[in-house]
């Protein structure tokens, strides 16, 4: 099958066709080919490679930019005649710009029965062990079925703000506090007390929820409490140590190297344990819950194709 244009390159009819098709209204949109011309401005670094990308000449890519600038009511880049960069206004537009045409580009591959596959970049947030060990991974066979698909991955141990950054979609452990967002749960995600055999060996392995009390716990530094499981039943336990840290692979290095217990992913632990870096620590009266492992879309409506087939392989990849 031939490869289907770019969405900018389509007649105005074409596009408004597709986007009334989504449910969109084009009135409500800015110019698809002013957005096109900022974005090929920054990945190539200036207007006149843009340009020749797009078939525009110089002028009519920066009648195009300034028309854009004038829409936003803000200065998007700073120009001179060698190169381009963003204004802080421009950063903050950007990912915005680039989510408007990849939803134009599914709501036209709806109207003409496009099966090539999703298209457009695509934004991801995790946490990093998780994004490192699991996400990246399944990256690899994702990124060979679209080869249209272009993706970023965020990672960070904070909750990002997936509205104000332009996310797609953000993998999340635990439940959803923000009712404004939708969450789909993947899969579960199974959790337990970690130590390395050094620090047991000089410790002693606690056999009680209540003995955690006495040893070294290494958790975030606002953590006072571990949450753990009773017959069903939550409970809290006060903890303490020495030692605490705002990321997770902090913490996970701190116990392999023999400074505490952790609380750990399954999934973060395997090769751990198969090395035998660490061994898990059974209670007799408790047990770490499960929080599940759950994907965050910033809206339910026009959830573009390219999320849509990411999410359906992160869970073929967890199963």
């Amino acid at each position: 099958m031939q490869r289907s244009a770019p969405i900018w390159t389509l007649s105005p009819r074409s596009i408004s066709s597709a986007i009334r098709s989504a449910g969109l209204s084009y009135e409500d949109m800015l110019e698809l080919a002013d957005i096109a011309v900022l974005i090929e401005a920054v990945q190539q670094g200036s207007l006149s490679a843009a340009g020749r990308r797009l078939g525009l000449t110089p002028l009519v890519a920066s009648r195009r930019l300034a028309a854009l600038e004038a829409e936003v009511g803000a200065r998007l880049v700073h120009r001179t005649t060698r190169s381009l960069s963003l204004t802080p206004e421009g950063e903050a537009f950007l990912p915005h710009a680039e989510a408007i045409l990849a939803h134009a580009e599914d709501a036209r591959a709806a109207v003409a029965g496009d099966d090539e596959g999703a298209g457009g970049l695509l934004r991801v947030a995790a946490s990093v062990p998780f994004g490192r060990k699991v996400v990246t991974p399944m990256l690899v066979r994702f990124l060979a079925a679209h080869p249209r698909v272009k993706v970023e991955l965020l990672l960070s141990d904070a909750v990002v703000d997936i509205a104000a950054q332009g996310v797609d979609v953000a993998i999340r452990f635990g439940e959803l506090r923000d009712s404004t967002l939708v969450a789909r749960r993947l899969a579960d995600n199974a959790r337990g007390l970690y130590a390395a055999p050094a620090y047991l060996a000089r410790r002693g392995t606690p056999t009680t929820v209540s003995g955690l009390r006495d040893h070294e716990c290494l958790a975030v530094p606002a953590a006072r409490h571990w949450t753990l499981e009773r017959s069903g039943k939550t409970i809290r336990q006060a903890i303490t140590g020495r030692f605490s840290a705002d990321s997770m692979e902090a913490l996970h290095e701190a116990s392999i190297l023999g400074l505490g217990i952790v609380q750990l992913s399954e999934w973060n632990v395997r090769e751990d344990l198969v090395s035998g870096r660490l061994q898990e620590i059974s209670l007799s009266d408790g047990i770490v819950p499960d929080q599940g492992i759950w994907a965050v879309l910033p809206t339910r409506r026009l959830i573009p194709r390219k999320v849509r087939l990411f999410l359906d392989a992160l869970t073929e990849h967890l199963s």
